[in-house]
């Protein structure tokens, strides 16, 4: 399964990243996530418990997150539920008409069979529906955020 998502942003670009790195964050701007607990916590990376819904079915998953602050990504590895062995990347890139932000899922089903009923379930009504979600609102913070700090 490969999705991909993306958006512009109009903000600064370490506002949009850090703001994308920052989970703590996520369920006070995303009103879709439920919680995010850390399991382990440091500067560059963390375990953490999160958990979202879409259209009120809720899903939650363990997750190692790595932030590169040198490449400008963030990465996160699902190490458990249904999406476990998952590999999510958000990347970042500043052009002339904002920050592009894109979050691409890869993901090799565990049971090959099963593997167009799943991308379907997962791929498309879970993951690429939260995750444009994820972007719209996080879109919608930083650009009210950036305009606030900028006058």
């Amino acid at each position: 399964m490969h999705k991909a998502n993306s958006i512009i942003m109009h903000a600064p670009p370490a506002l949009v990243f850090e703001t994308a790195a920052n989970l703590e964050l996520w369920p006070k701007i995303l009103p879709h996530y439920r919680y995010i607990h850390y399991l382990e916590r440091g500067p560059n990376r963390n375990v953490v418990v999160m958990a979202a819904k879409r259209s009120g079915i809720p899903i939650a998953w363990t997750s190692e997150q790595i932030i590169d602050r040198q490449k400008l990504e963030v990465r996160f590895h699902h190490l458990k539920a249904w999406t476990k062995g998952m590999e999510v990347v958000w990347t970042f890139k500043a052009t002339g008409e904002g920050v592009v932000v894109e979050i691409v899922h890869d993901l090799q089903f565990r049971v090959r069979a099963l593997a167009p009923l799943a991308d379907w379930i997962i791929g498309n009504f879970f993951i690429h529906s939260v995750a444009t979600q994820t972007l719209r609102c996080m879109k919608n913070y930083v650009e009210t955020v950036g305009a606030a700090t900028a006058t």
